[in-house]
């Protein structure tokens, strides 16, 4: 399976200004996932994309190809992650390069080791589905067969539609939430179903220790101290 390995970072961010070149732990926050993606041995090519010059310039000196500038539209805070890894393939594909599947790779989350980017790939290779999330598992506490939704007329129902509550936690079935860490996707997904899902999702587990998604301050202080542990 060839894989595209897609690193997107725009040069806008309300929560935090300059978030994706803001130094955490002495390094530029795009260097963390920069240097996972390069460190793993399955991505047959990694590339960066922005409309910002300037994180164009630092990902280049991270070592990262830049083989274009992201269109402006693509690069606004509407602008959902579909459309940035369908550009992205497409001007890959119009020079000439094929790919099976993309893996995309958002900064926010920089505590992602190469080695689970190739757990992935080899995975996605195998689960013949059309795409691959990576998750973690949500406590029992809050498995939706124990959560409630509010009616109308102010009264609770079992959120996954059922009658009677599960009551013991060993009779749980398991339950997770998508992480952040790595999508994958087959190309044909992407272009003809214009689908980041598709109908079909495989997945692999993250160690929680080290889930951030960085969108707020709180997160940002949270990953100050995860990063005095990091190690890739």
């Amino acid at each position: 399976m060839k894989v595209l390995g897609l690193i997107p970072a725009r040069g806008g961010s309300k929560g935090i200004p300059g978030k994706n070149k803001k130094l955490l732990g002495g390094h530029p926050l795009l260097h963390y996932t920069i240097e996972a993606g390069l460190k793993a041995t399955k991505l047959d090519t990694l590339i960066f994309s922005s409309e910002d010059e300037e994180l164009m310039t630092l990902a280049r000196d991270l070592g990262v190809s830049v083989p274009f500038q992201r269109p402006q539209q693509l690069a606004e805070d509407h602008s959902g992650s579909l459309g940035v890894v369908q550009h992205a393939l497409q001007f890959m594909q119009s020079q000439g390069k094929q790919y099976d599947a993309v893996c995309l790779l958002q900064v926010t989350n920089p505590f992602r080791s190469a080695q689970l980017i190739d757990k992935a790939v080899s995975a996605f290779a195998k689960a013949n589905t059309d795409s691959l999330v990576s998750v973690l598992k949500v406590p029992h506490e809050y498995n939706p067969h124990w959560v409630f939704e509010a009616t109308k007329d102010g009264k609770l129902q079992i959120a996954t539609g059922e009658k009677e509550i599960i009551k013991r936690r060993q009779d749980l079935p398991d339950a997770y939430i998508r992480d952040g860490a790595i999508y994958m996707t087959k190309s044909e997904v992407l272009l003809e179903q214009n689908s980041l899902y598709g109908s079909s999702i495989s997945y692999i587990e993250s160690d929680p220790v080290w889930h951030v998604n960085i969108d707020t301050m709180d997160d940002w202080k949270k990953a100050e101290e995860l990063v005095k542990k990091w190690k890739d």
